[in-house]
């Protein structure tokens, strides 16, 4: 069965076409580059962005489409504050409280418990509540990175995994591998933010 599954992933992923591909990299490429703070990340990010607008506009999917325009109103504010900072690798890394996490996640969970039926016809979700908390933690986690916020990566992983469970169980495992990848991606930008954010002299992280 996992085997099987290997193969069709290996077998999706070679039927992508020039837009796919395009998306995937240019999305590969924002998440490599924020995690050095180099501001250009945004643009990488809205080029895959504004592709998957035209593609989720195509596929008849407006609610996706809509929530990738927002994606690139996001990356122009990115890169508009990351700039602001002076030059790459200078944006300096801060912290939420321990209080304000926890009351995102239960305003995650809460909020995706209730919209998700109501998107579900919309956004054609099998998994209606989880695809609902799925996509109102990416609109976070987005938001948190053009804040420098240090746990965006922790979101981001979580999101990535729920995002594997979403296309695997749907039988998309071309998506769930593509999803394998920026997991690993999540976890190394992790890492890399944790150890600049101890290396970074003491300073009081705002609310």
């Amino acid at each position: 069965m996992f085997y099987r599954n290997v193969d069709r992933a290996i077998t999706e992923l070679a039927a992508f076409g020039t837009l796919d591909w395009l998306t995937i990299v240019a999305g590969a490429a924002y998440a490599v580059l924020a995690i050095k703070r180099v501001r250009w990340c945004w643009l990488a990010g809205a080029l895959s962005s504004a592709v998957l607008v035209y593609i989720s506009y195509r596929a008849a999917l407006p609610m996706q489409a809509a929530l990738q325009f927002f994606y690139v109103a996001m990356a122009a504010y990115g890169f508009w504050r990351w700039s602001k900072a002076g030059d790459d690798s200078t944006m300096r890394i801060n912290r939420w409280p321990l209080s304000a996490n926890a009351g995102a996640i239960a305003a995650l969970c809460g909020l995706g418990w209730l919209l998700g039926p109501s998107l579900a016809p919309w956004t054609h979700a099998a998994w209606p509540r989880l695809d609902a908390v799925v996509m109102l933690g990416s609109l976070l986690a987005t938001w948190m990175t053009t804040q420098a916020r240090l746990e965006n990566w922790y979101y981001w992983i979580v999101i990535d995994v729920a995002s594997i469970y979403l296309y695997y169980m749907q039988n998309a495992p071309g998506a769930a591998l593509l999803y394998v990848i920026y997991t690993a991606i999540a976890l190394a930008g992790a890492w890399t933010w944790t150890r600049l954010y101890r290396a970074q002299r003491p300073c009081r992280s705002p609310s």
